[in-house]
């Protein structure tokens, strides 16, 4: 039967959660043991797909298709298993779910309330996304509640949590509690008050932790771990310290070291083999002993929350640590380069523009797409990046005058970006519009495989197939495609049904490195194996930034 931990959060949001349970569970599975994970998120939206990234971050699309929390994203990168739809659940599903059963008369005319009901239906979620890796049969199943102690929103959660450690047999399911432990400059100490109160509230709730993990910009001293001890009723031992690192990938060592994991397999009553974290340590010793390195400029338009980009860093992280490369990201806003400012691209080894909604910033990134084709500059577009490619590309080179996509101007004259229902160009064909407004479900969201075109710089990355996973809804516009294909573009990949462009590129006679793919190859990027496209994409950034240094010399 799988065993439950619940990870659960005090003092203040944003503490590192996810990266906790991500942690936890990668030294879980070094035991041996299969370990799947939850998150469960106590806003009211159904899901984060319509959010903003000011206020969400990014949106970690799985390869069933669901528009999920960043928080997945760590966990398929800490852990072999592939998350789900089911792995990640909401307030508003739940409350959806359970007025859905009220309409069909499930509860034979019982008042519906916040208990049973409601938690009742956040336990049979949680079983039901437990089973949804492993063929059911995950070891233990990680549990990350959202928000902290205290928010009226999450007491559900913790309510549901509470009544799954009463009712599953002993030994079934743990607690790990992450906390704050903040440093008062002008005192020159830690504070442990906070992290007494929020254990406090915990316990008001009935929940006891078996582990409090205490976030500190710096290692906490014993005495200050005993204090905690003491006032929290928790064991010493079980009082672990977790400091600001330089990299998320040294803290699963750092949480071993203080046997983490021996306590939680204590507290469930598991027998695993000794922890073997010789990968992650293998990881950690490739980004501190780089042999080269590179600057890349990610132009966007939410550089200045790096949060919205998560997955993408992260694999571009993974890349230089496969390829011994110290990766450099020079954050680049595209509202600037369109008042000019294109200076900020004179020294970067490569461009990339990553996936993204709206009109805002779409013309200072199709200058800096220019800037990178005209002077040969490794370059990769994203989704959206792709998209900007192909409008730059016909604009520049096919000399479409007007090109652009119906997302950013729905009367342009040469949509050769559109809707599937808006393809048309202004030369006397029909013309259909779509009109869903339902923005949470008009996308193409998951897993797609498609066939990739022999002899192209797209096979000698991925073979004779790709399947990655997609989030978009405009897609380039095949009334356009022989036009662009006879100024020089290769169409390298299509999917097997609408034939619709999945990957672009540039011949090496026009280009050393272009490339454009229409899915999003960062949310299947891990530190273990890294990805194909971004390897390939680091090793052309290296190739352009030793050229320019042999010039220089």
């Amino acid at each position: 039967m799988t065993k439950f931990v619940f990870v659960t959060g005090g003092v203040v949001s944003s503490l590192g959660k996810g990266i906790a349970a991500a942690s936890l569970a990668a030294i879980l599975e070094s035991r041996g043991l299969k370990v799947t994970l939850l998150k469960l998120d106590p806003y009211i939206n159904v899901d984060p797909g319509t959010m903003s990234p000011f206020q969400h971050g990014e949106v970690f699309v799985t390869e069933d298709g669901a528009e999920t929390d960043l928080d997945l994203g760590h966990y398929e990168r800490f852990v072999s298993a592939k998350m789900r739809k089911s792995n990640n659940f909401t307030t508003g599903q739940i409350y959806e779910s359970v007025i859905r059963k009220e309409r069909r008369g499930e509860y034979l005319g019982k008042t519906v309330q916040v208990i049973p009901h409601i938690t009742n239906e956040i336990q049979n979620f949680i079983e039901r996304g437990a089973k949804a890796s492993h063929d059911g049969k995950a070891d233990i199943a990680i549990c990350e509640i959202g928000g902290t102690v205290g928010d009226i929103e999450s007491l559900p959660f913790l309510e549901a949590a509470r009544q799954m450690s009463v009712r599953m047999p002993k030994a079934s399911c743990a607690f790990v509690h992450l906390t704050l432990v903040p440093y008062i400059k002008s005192a020159g100490e830690l504070k442990t008050k906070p992290t007494q109160h929020s254990v406090q509230k915990l316990r008001e709730i009935g929940i006891m932790p078996s582990v409090l993990l205490c976030r500190a910009d710096r290692p906490i001293p014993d005495d200050e771990k005993a204090k905690i001890s003491l006032f929290s009723n928790v064991r010493e031992e079980s009082v672990i310290s977790v400091w600001d690192v330089d990299t998320i990938y040294k803290i699963p060592e750092m949480l071993q070291a203080q046997g983490l994991d021996q306590i939680i397999c204590d507290e469930l009553q598991i027998d695993a083999k000794p922890a073997d974290l010789s990968m992650w340590k293998k990881l950690v010793f490739e980004m501190e002993n780089p042999q080269s390195e590179v600057t890349i400029g990610m132009v966007g338009k939410y550089v200045d929350l790096t949060e919205s980009y998560k997955s993408l860093i992260e694999a571009l992280r993974h890349a230089g640590i496969h390829n011994h490369t110290r990766v450099n990201i020079e954050y680049i806003d595209s509202e600037n380069l369109e008042q000019g400012g294109l200076e900020r691209l004179y020294d970067l080894d490569a461009i990339l523009v990553p996936g993204g909604f709206g009109k805002r910033g779409t013309e200072g990134k199709i200058k800096a797409i220019q800037y990178a084709r005209e002077n040969r500059i490794p370059y990769l577009g994203i989704c959206l990046g792709m998209q900007l490619a192909v409008i730059e590309f016909a604009r520049h080179v096919a000399h479409i005058e007007g090109a652009n996509s119906t997302e950013f101007d729905i009367d342009n004259p040469h949509p050769v970006v559109a809707l599937i229902t808006e393809w048309a160009d202004r030369e006397g064909r029909i013309e259909k519009r779509g009109t869903d407004s339902d923005l949470g479900g008009t996308m193409r969201l998951g897993s797609q495989s498609c066939p990739v075109r022999s002899g192209t710089m797209a096979y000698e990355i991925y073979g004779p197939e790709v399947n990655e996973r997609h989030r978009h809804r405009y897609e380039v516009n095949n009334i356009y495609a022989p036009r662009l294909e006879k100024a020089g573009m290769i169409i390298s990949a299509r999917t097997p049904t609408e034939d619709l462009p999945e990957m672009m590129e540039l011949p090496k006679s026009m280009h050393p490195w272009f490339f454009g793919v229409q899915f999003h190859p960062e949310f299947t990027s891990t530190p273990r194996d890294g990805h194909p496209l971004f390897l390939a994409f680091i090793r052309a950034s290296l190739e352009r930034h030793n050229s320019k240094t042999a010039v220089a010399a």
